[in-house]
């Protein structure tokens, strides 16, 4: 079967996640970064509301003061109204960075640091008429268009809601001074804001864990397109030497997990370390169960002396014992004496201890 035909099933692998987020594909939900903002620009105005509107008063007082006293001309107007614009616009200056710094560090935290300039790239399927009316109504597009309705009916609600509590104070505001009516139409304002910042939390969570199963949805990779991948990673030399260093760390833990088990270790005395197992009813010779030189020598030594197996000093046996044998195999022929002569050592010592 071609592969094409193939379904999809396999989850993607790190190497297809990896080549993905080069590309600038990663999971992403814009929800999260509109929550955010929202509450970020709600505690600005829980603890910077009065000072702004201060300042905001203050200007429109002097600007004001400024129009009445100034003689009525096009330039006048004009240097009023732009200095109007400018003070505005330093006032709202720090809520609008504050704004761009929380989406960059919401998006950072999502994504973490992605550099693609494959987004950039340009590609007819971007301007193919066909391709545009596919991604119209594909499945994310409905997704979407679910997505923002129910906001909208949810914050709607929501809004809606809130003035209707107040429906009998409203008629009231024209009785109170200029900033009673301010104060009030800000509690107001700050309980929907609260509302809603807890709707979008609610729908950022739901969206980003929808736009992550999307994600390694749309990565997932056929049984042949993960087989070729291992292929051509069985022929890397970055990933044959890992693998190496894995079996070799292995092989080493289980090495010295057998250290225990050994009926005596054999040493030069420094540079190398032999264990050695016998079991006279199961074993025809002894057997190597972990060998060692310099710092493995060491490890070994100091395992042996925890779980109390007798080392013995023999520099020529410690020798031709490490350059003849590897671990799990029998001590050749031209050792069995040496050898059967220091176990007969260690089983008296042990006898008459």
């Amino acid at each position: 079967m071609a592969e094409n035909d193939q379904e999809k099933t396999e989850q993607a692998t790190p190497k297809r996640l990896e080549e993905a987020r080069e590309k600038g594909q990663v999971a992403k939900s814009r929800e999260i970064s509109s929550a955010a903002v929202l509450i970020g620009g709600l505690a600005y105005f829980w603890f910077g509301a009065a000072p702004m509107m201060e300042k905001m008063m203050a200007m429109m007082k002097r600007n004001f003061t400024a129009a009445a006293t100034a003689r009525v001309s096009m330039e006048n107007i004009s240097s009023i109204m732009t200095g109007m614009i400018y003070e505005l616009f330093c006032i709202v200056l720090p809520l609008f960075l504050l704004a761009a710094s929380i989406a960059l560090v919401i998006n950072l935290i999502q994504t973490g640091l992605v550099m693609s300039a494959e987004p950039l790239i340009p590609k007819w399927s971007r301007i193919d008429p066909i391709s545009n009316l596919k991604r119209l109504f594909s499945l994310q597009a409905l997704v979407e268009l679910i997505k923002n309705c129910l906001k909208v009916v949810i914050i709607g609600a929501t809004l809606w809601l809130t003035v209707r509590s107040e429906i009998n104070t409203i008629p009231h505001l024209a009785l109170l001074s200029v900033p009673d009516i301010v104060a009030y139409v800000g509690k107001v304002a700050f309980r929907i804001m609260t509302s809603t910042c807890w709707i979008l939390i609610v729908l950022a969570v739901l969206d980003y864990m929808y736009q992550r199963w999307e994600h390694l949805k749309s990565l997932k990779m056929t049984k042949q397109e993960v087989k070729e991948e291992f292929k051509q990673l069985e022929g890397d030399p970055l990933v044959k030497g890992r693998i190496r260093r894995i079996q070799r760390e292995m092989a080493r833990k289980r090495m010295m997990a057998a250290v225990p088990k050994a009926d005596v270790v054999i040493t030069n005395p420094t540079h190398y370390a032999v264990a050695l197992e016998y079991k006279q009813e199961t074993m025809a010779a002894p057997v190597v169960v972990a060998k060692g030189a310099d710092y493995l020598a060491q490890k070994i030594k100091e395992i042996a002396r925890k779980h109390q197996v007798p080392i013995v000093e023999n520099k020529e046996v410690a020798q031709m014992l490490f350059k003849l044998t590897d671990v799990n195999e029998t001590i050749p022929e031209t050792l069995y004496r040496a050898v059967a002569e220091i176990l007969a050592y260690v089983y008296r010592i042990r006898h008459n201890g």
